[in-house]
């Protein structure tokens, strides 16, 4: 926040920045690194720590854990099928990753790795690809009938085909663009609204009346992003979950 020069400056916060000293700088190890570990700690943590007591009657982080675990079984069951369940682990783990990088990006002086498109790429990109391994080792040859669909005219396929195999070269794309734009937006939103309340307020008797708007402007954009970090983490799990099921059923 460039409240000195009375600007904004809403991006610097995605800005990288090497940590652990000349290591971390030989290696390019950033705070986005940084994140990643401390989310897969975490992760591990909650249900290692969680799942320990085994309780009949869970406590708040065996309730926590089993209420996660539940609920990405339920949308991959029930968007795959049964026989989607051997594809649970990998869904599970993205839903993960994505949800805790986004939550602990609404900490102060946190980082939210899932706002650099070179993340959410790498994540897009692992689905395409295990979607695409999915499809072809359980329909071999068959998989590329999936571009031109069974009952249509032979003399649409130099349109339909084209058409589909731009659309599923696209699926990576979509996916990362849409959970990067997602947080990129809401954490710009909540910083150019954070600095006008810095601005109004500096302005003394008369601007801390005005400073309240944006106050509590930002106050709702803050519950709203805590939504907005949920629903990212299940949109991306319920599209690999379609994308899932595509190639498993090949339609």
């Amino acid at each position: 926040m460039a409240v000195e020069e009375k600007t904004i400056d809403a991006l610097s916060q995605f800005e990288l920045v090497p940590l652990l000293g000349p290591i971390g700088g030989s290696v390019n190890f950033t705070q986005s690194n940084g994140f990643m570990l401390l989310a897969i700690g975490l992760i591990s943590a909650l249900f290692v720590i969680g799942m320990k007591p085994r309780a009949v009657v869970p406590g708040r982080l065996q309730a926590l854990a089993e209420t996660l675990y539940e609920f990405v079984l339920g949308l991959v069951t029930s968007q795959v099928g049964e026989e989607g369940r051997r594809y649970f682990p990998f869904v599970f783990t993205l839903f993960m990753f994505i949800l805790f990088g986004n939550m602990l990006g609404m900490l102060p002086y946190a980082f939210t790795y899932t706002s650099h498109i070179a993340t959410t790429l790498t994540l897009a990109i692992m689905v395409f690809l295990v979607t695409t391994i999915v499809a072809i080792s359980i329909h071999g040859r068959h998989f590329f009938g999936y571009f031109f669909p069974e009952g249509a005219p032979l003399w649409l396929a130099p349109i339909i085909i084209p058409v589909e195999v731009v659309s599923y070269l696209s699926r990576p794309i979509s996916l990362s663009i849409r959970l990067f734009a997602n947080m990129v937006a809401g954490h710009v939103m909540l910083k150019v609204f954070a600095t006008f309340v810095v601005l109004l307020g500096s302005l003394g008797v008369v601007g801390v009346p005005l400073a309240l708007l944006p106050l509590s402007i930002n106050v709702a954009l803050v519950g709203f992003e805590f939504l907005v970090a949920f629903l990212q983490a299940y949109v991306f799990a319920i599209l690999t979950c379609i994308y899932l099921h595509d190639a498993v059923h090949l339609h």
